[in-house]
């Protein structure tokens, strides 16, 4: 089946100063280790950015743009988002079909914003998906620690069953690209 990897926001905002989710450089390095094994099995790399009025999220801001540690490709396409779904008001999905995917491989930030929305919209939009379970993260929170957000994610996306396709969440170290 013909992938692409969608990596979802992993800007400034989210990976530096008070606001960096947790082992941002360590889920970088799991993400630029997955997107190299990817284009040289020529899957598509979708770099998705978010953003929004106010906060930091600012188009063209310097909080808004891409991760300095992401190690980016001319090859890579790059998406602009409005809200925690990468396919809604974007060309996301035409894109795909243009390129013929018929499964994707989602990692990037927020485990339980973004990721998690774009995860389950991509399987009820009929694509099977594989979240790269330790190239995602989060930043923690007054009822629960990042790293128990993420876990809970891939445990619960990983079980959803009603779509129809099915969500596996995979370490970043053994998922295979067929080249």
């Amino acid at each position: 089946m013909p992938s692409a990897l969608l990596i979802v926001d992993v800007q400034r905002a989210l990976t530096e100063g008070t606001q960096a989710c947790h082992d941002a450089a360590g889920v970088i390095d799991r993400i630029n280790g997955v997107a190299a094994r990817s284009r040289a099995a020529a899957v598509p790399v979708v770099f998705i950015q978010h953003e929004a009025a106010g906060g930091g999220f600012v188009h063209g801001s310097r909080s808004w743009e891409l991760a300095p540690a992401l190690q980016v490709a001319p090859t890579d396409l790059l998406l602009r988002k409005t809200t925690p779904d990468a396919f809604e008001r974007t060309p996301l999905q035409a894109l795909l079909a243009e390129r013929g995917i018929t499964d994707v491989v989602i990692c990037g930030m927020q485990s339980e914003f973004c990721v998690d929305t774009t995860t389950r919209r991509a399987a009820a939009l009929g694509y099977p998906v594989t979240l790269v379970a330790d190239a995602h993260t989060t930043t923690d929170k007054p009822h629960l620690a990042a790293p128990a957000i993420v876990a809970h994610h891939n445990q619960t996306l990983s079980n959803i069953t009603s779509f129809g396709p099915r969500i596996r969440a995979v370490v970043a170290a053994e998922l295979v690209f067929a080249g």
